[in-house]
């Protein structure tokens, strides 16, 4: 694994993005695995060359990409975070076989630092507290999900291309604090029973229309699952109403 010193940045941002996307996209995501792993056979079977990856366009991007409340997202931050969601967007749009519109996927990522930037803004303001004990345990959760070992062995790996523990838990911190006032603002996200059985329900009908030899799971080996995804969707509609109520009191300007 390549680390950078932005690095971290970049994988916390992609985790907020994530819970964005949750808002309406969990369904979409089980048909995108299928096609991905329909398109993975498909080259594996064919000897030839694949398709040319696009390159991500940076050109004629601003130092200063945008401005909240006088905190300023510069060229770096956004170039890195740029590089991350480009080679997930480039991915899909190769499996779709869809032109790939870099204008719009820049004004997209620039909307997304501006939230993140929003809700770091938010959660200082409310003072949330972060104990030792809850970094490093987000410290060992980054290791496991990233395969690096333990958590000292994944700060090593940071040191080593330029990023100081310090730099690193002061990063981590400043998550928790969000996750904590996301989950103030959520509230109560655990779904219902009813609400999981409709979901499973809506996936079986989608499945057993579909042209495949996959079996469908039974209710009680999808539900972890379903479960964890309908969570996600709650708390990602909260974060973005949240978002969007911060931004209608704040000044905000974007510069792509």
């Amino acid at each position: 694994m390549t680390l950078n010193k932005k690095w971290l940045l970049s994988l916390l941002f992609v985790a907020f993005v994530s819970l964005l996307a949750a808002c309406g996209n969990d369904e979409e995501g089980a048909s995108d695995n299928k096609e991905k792993e329909k398109e993975e056979k498909t080259e594996q079977a064919e000897s030839g060359e694949q398709p040319e990856a696009p390159e991500p366009d940076l050109e004629g991007v601003p130092e200063v990409v945008a401005s909240v409340n006088g905190t300023e997202i510069k060229k770096e931050e956004f170039e890195t975070t740029y590089k991350g969601q480009f080679q997930q967007a480039a991915m899909q749009s190769q499996m779709t076989g869809q032109e790939l519109d870099q204008d719009q996927l820049k004004k997209q990522v620039a909307e997304s630092l501006v939230g993140q930037e929003l809700l770091m803004q938010e959660a200082d303001n409310r003072e949330f507290t972060v104990s030792e004990k809850e970094v490093n345990q987000t410290l060992e959760e980054l290791a496991k999900q990233q395969q690096v070992g333990s958590a000292d062995e994944f700060l090593a790996a940071l040191e080593e291309q330029g990023m100081s523990e310090k730099e690193v838990r002061s990063q981590i911190q400043t998550q928790v604090k969000i996750d904590k006032l996301i989950a103030e603002e959520a509230g109560d996200v655990k779904p219902s029973e009813e609400e999981i059985k409709e979901a499973y329900d809506k996936m079986k009908e989608q499945q057993e229309s579909m042209d495949t030899e996959q079996e469908v799971p039974s209710y009680e080996e999808a539900k972890p699952t379903i479960e964890q995804q309908l969570t996600r969707q709650k708390e990602g509609q909260a974060t973005q109403k949240l978002v969007d109520s911060l931004r209608e009191d704040a000044e905000v300007t974007v510069n792509l």
